[in-house]
């Protein structure tokens, strides 16, 4: 059971009582009337594949509270399409895929691209960004979730505690990030986030000095969980890097858009566990190393906004910093499975550790090299004010292939 204790400046909603599903979504039933809800997806083929999804989408297909769930399908040819047609239909709920690989999502991304306003990089962040455009262009729903489709202990309670906090109209918040224990066969896992993440911030703070920025986002107990929920009207201005820092300038955006008691961060899972990244010693751009050189950019660039100076010079200060604070968390973690009686690898623990801080010192030096860098995908105001009908494009495309599907085609 989880404890009732608020930190930070974000407010956390816990997991008391263990109350029953069936409650909570006869409750977002209700909802539903005044705040219709959906649901994102972004998917790779492969995970259609998998072990994950499948259990995935047959706990999706028992809520009853949903009105949309929209699926971005990436590395999908025809054939892999049509596949996924019949995958996803035994869902009962109004349901769209986007197939970003076919021809008329590449065509309207061709003429996004021509004008600079395409996601430059493939990944989670287009197929998010795509997906928030459709849910815009729809205008079937208020509040949002959206989580990933490799989730191996998923039960929909899950997304319904994801939701609440944004469908429940005596509420007031915009979004709303999930969070939950790592835990998995025995042992602690979410090493980027604990071992990167929070000794990272800790060591900002205490280089640059109080910040509230550094404070928000030293609130929230899990920001790389790739959970989170929002009212439809965040869509419009939010933007959203491309690569793996996806979470981190998620909540950069929201920091920057809204005051902090309209946001809120909520334990959704018990227990979590999905697909696991290799670390990628000696491949600065592969797994978790690709993952900790983009998430510390996305801090760095957030802080320079800010009017924070970076040199070379303070990067090997945070690097020293950090190494310290991180090794010392080691060791607090390691405490922490032992009276659990899980398992942790010290050895394990301080190589990622020692590969982290070698990632700061590169990201610090990709910064200075690259100031000009504008890794953010536009915000789909933006788009519409340079392309006036893009909704209308956009949502003519995925008719158009689901109209295909339906047909045989």
């Amino acid at each position: 059971m989880a404890d009732f204790y608020q930190n930070g400046v974000i407010t956390t909603l816990h997991n008391l009582d263990e109350r029953p599903i069936t409650a909570i979504e006869a409750e977002l039933t209700k909802f539903s009337k005044q705040r219709p809800m959906g649901l994102i997806l972004p998917s790779l083929f492969s995970e259609l594949e998998g072990e994950a999804l499948p259990n995935i989408i047959d706990e999706i297909a028992k809520v009853p509270y949903l009105s949309q769930i929209v699926i971005g399908l990436d590395r999908a040819d025809k054939a892999q399409f049509k596949h996924a047609g019949d995958f996803f239909s035994r869902l009962p709920q109004h349901t769209r895929i986007l197939w970003n690989d076919g021809p008329r999502l590449q065509a309207l991304d061709a003429k996004l691209q021509a004008l600079g306003l395409a996601p430059k990089e493939l990944g989670k962040g287009r197929n998010v960004w795509y997906c928030m455009g459709y849910t815009l262009a729809a205008n079937k729903v208020e509040s949002v979730a959206l989580h990933d489709c490799d989730i191996l202990t998923y039960d929909r309670s899950l997304l319904a505690r994801l939701i609440y906090p944004v469908a429940n109209p005596q509420f007031n918040y915009e979004f709303c990030k999930g969070f939950y224990a790592r835990i998995a066969d025995g042992k602690i896992n979410g090493r980027v986030s604990r071992l990167l993440v929070t000794p990272l911030l800790r060591a900002l703070k205490r280089t640059l000095g109080d910040n509230e920025y550094i404070e928000f986002m030293d609130s929230f107990r899990y920001p790389l969980a790739g959970e989170f929920s929002f009212r439809r009207d965040v869509l419009n201005d939010i933007r959203i890097p491309s690569d793996w820092g996806l979470e981190i300038g998620v909540l950069s955006e929201m920091h920057r858009n809204y005051s902090h008691n309209r946001l809120c961060q909520a334990d959704i899972a018990k227990v979590y566990d999905h697909k696991h990244q290799d670390l990628s010693y000696d491949n600065e751009h592969g797994g978790l190393s690709k993952m900790s050189i983009d998430i510390t950019k996305a801090l760095f660039r957030k802080l320079a906004t800010q009017g924070n100076t970076f040199s070379t010079e303070m990067f090997r200060s945070i690097k020293a910093t950090y190494y310290r604070i991180a090794l010392d968390f080691v060791e607090t973690y390691r405490n922490d499975a032992i009276m659990n009686g899980l398992t942790l690898d010290i050895h394990e623990e301080e190589k990622a550790v020692e590969l982290f801080a070698q990632n700061i010192m590169k990201a610090g030096q990709s910064f200075l090299d690259n100031p000009m860098e504008t890794p953010f995908i536009p915000s789909w105001n933006r788009v519409i004010s340079a392309i006036p009908d893009i909704f209308e494009q956009l949502e003519a495309a995925v008719e158009a292939d689901h109209q295909d599907l339906m047909q045989g085609k």
